[in-house]
């Protein structure tokens, strides 16, 4: 079983990773790069998980953030919708990990979401973002709590890295959605792609 995963520098996603390659998966990490502080973080943490399962993890996937997500939080900005960046921008990272996936022949999109914890993780906005591909998304932290979760990392020894400082987000708007309508999503997502959803 093949799957890719979104991983960032925080505590969350490396966890969610190690719980699918537990379970048998072969996992391809995907990280959206903002800055290098950040990427030097999730490059340790992917040796660290590379350690623990040499054979069934890949090698680690890197986006320039900047250059495929910001033209997208530049055109919200433009149309006065910059509280639904948090949206956009995790629905960007399911459209480039959908693409990813089926050039290698992987079946899923392994994420950290756990339910309610930030803006992007509610049920409303789960279900908008699940929009943006055509494969089943894993989500093996769901129903778990921030000490479960963190548990897990010290286990496994990636809590002590994810916690070191970073540069915060530069795109996190204000006031960010917490629950998006589906009809307005739809309307903003026509006008920033020109297609239907």
């Amino acid at each position: 079983m093949k799957a890719v995963a979104l991983l960032s520098s925080g505590i969350d996603s490396p966890v969610a990773i190690h719980l699918m390659l537990k379970k048998g998966f072969t996992v391809y990490p995907i990280h959206f790069m903002q800055s290098e502080i950040n990427y030097q973080k999730v490059r340790r943490i992917w040796l660290r998980l590379k350690e623990l399962y040499p054979d069934r993890l890949e090698e680690l996937i890197v986006v320039d953030a900047l250059e495929y997500q910001k033209p997208i939080f530049d055109r919200l900005i433009k149309m006065k919708k910059e509280k639904w960046i948090c949206i956009f921008c995790k629905l960007s990272m399911f459209m480039k990990a959908t693409e990813i996936a089926k050039e290698k022949g992987a079946m899923a999109i392994i994420t950290g979401d756990s339910l309610g914890q930030v803006a992007s993780q509610t049920l409303d906005n789960l279900l908008i973002i699940s929009l943006a591909t055509d494969l089943p998304i894993l989500r093996p932290l769901i129903a778990m709590d921030k000490i479960e979760i963190e548990r897990i990392a010290k286990g496994i020894g990636t809590f002590e890295i994810s916690i070191e400082p970073e540069e915060s987000c530069n795109f996190v708007p204000r006031h960010p959605i917490i629950r998006g309508a589906l009809g307005e999503f739809k309307k903003i997502y026509r006008e920033v792609f020109g297609k239907e959803c």
